[in-house]
């Protein structure tokens, strides 16, 4: 089996170094690492679940370009909400980038570690070259 790591070290909020790596490239299939809306300086987005959502999965976007892959080859999405009330706001979102190539997907609340909103974790398989 041959083990991929892309992102070794990870950037969390204010810069320190995380101990994970964005995702792990495994007999075909990528596993991302959850993801929240962290923008490039390592700070949560502000605004609420929308444009946090939307960053989110910009973040997925990047790390699953990175394996080859895109949002199409993703098969599983797990996903944590901070507040139920964001349920139909957020999948508003989520679906404007899915479409009509939905993966199995599991959505529950749950506080999260960082002051963050949403975080997305999403299993792909890489198209085979």
């Amino acid at each position: 089996m041959s083990i991929e790591r892309i992102g070794a070290s990870a950037t969390g909020t204010g810069g320190q170094s995380l101990p994970f790596c964005q995702a792990t490239v495994a007999n075909g299939f990528v596993f991302v690492s959850g993801q929240v809306a962290m923008d490039e300086n390592g700070f949560v987005v502000e605004g609420g679940v929308v444009p946090q959502t939307h960053k989110t999965i910009q973040n997925l976007i990047a790390i699953l370009e990175k394996a080859g892959c895109t949002l199409k080859d993703v098969v599983k999405a797990n996903v944590w909400l901070d507040d139920a009330r964001d349920f139909h706001a957020f999948n508003r979102v989520y679906a404007s980038y899915f479409g009509d190539a939905m993966p199995a997907r599991a959505c529950v609340q749950s506080p999260l570690m960082i002051d963050a909103k949403v975080e997305i974790e999403v299993i792909a398989l890489k198209p085979q070259a």
